[in-house]
């Protein structure tokens, strides 16, 4: 087909700036999105840049994706502070997920039965996670505001499923998913 041939959709520059921009500077996320994001060396911010990642904690409002939906993925920033070493906990998902340093240097874990493997990923280094495996990643070194793109593909990823050691350590920091994969407080 020509492209004279099709029905060419037009958008100006001001509605595309408007609608379909999101700049740095104004990604600001949540620093709980997660049942794992309270423990020990897994704080970290999560921005969902694009669509709504699978996300537990669906009453914050800095967890709105910043440039809408989108059709079958999620793009999300996960950062973290300089010598955090932080990143995500041990979980798995329905669907593949993609991970891509911006900035600093991370690695990417996941279980081989009941072996913990990983991988020094670098700033544009690329991983593809298979469906169904536990996965999670930290920084390893980095400067300030180290970044990790995260894609979450699919039109439905599911919930998250959490490795059930971090269970056990998020309740101890206060917090649990419901059945329906929401993040729920605990009195302690």
């Amino acid at each position: 087909m020509k492209g004279d041939d099709m029905n060419q959709q037009r958008i100006s520059e001001s509605e595309m700036e408007s609608k379909y921009v999101i700049r740095a500077d104004e990604c600001r996320g949540s620093d709980l999105a997660y049942l794992d994001q309270r423990i020990p060396n897994h704080e970290r911010e999560i921005v969902n840049v694009i669509g709504m990642n699978v996300v537990e904690n669906l009453t914050d409002p800095l967890l709105e994706p910043k440039i809408g939906s989108a059709h079958g993925f999620s793009l999300v920033y996960n950062r973290a502070k300089e010598g955090s070493q932080s990143g995500a906990a041990l979980h798995a998902h329905q669907t593949e997920e993609v991970f891509i340093p911006l900035v600093g240097s991370w690695e990417v874990i996941w279980l081989e039965g009941d072996n913990e493997r990983s991988v020094r990923l670098e700033p544009l280094d690329v991983i593809n996670v298979p469906v169904g495996i536990y996965r999670g990643f930290r920084l390893v070194s980095g400067g300030p505001d180290s970044i990790m793109l995260a894609i979450v593909g699919g039109p439905d990823a599911g919930n998250v499923s959490w490795h059930p050691n971090v269970i056990e350590r998020a309740r101890e920091t206060g917090l649990e998913v419901d059945e329906e994969g929401n993040l729920v407080k605990l009195k302690l």
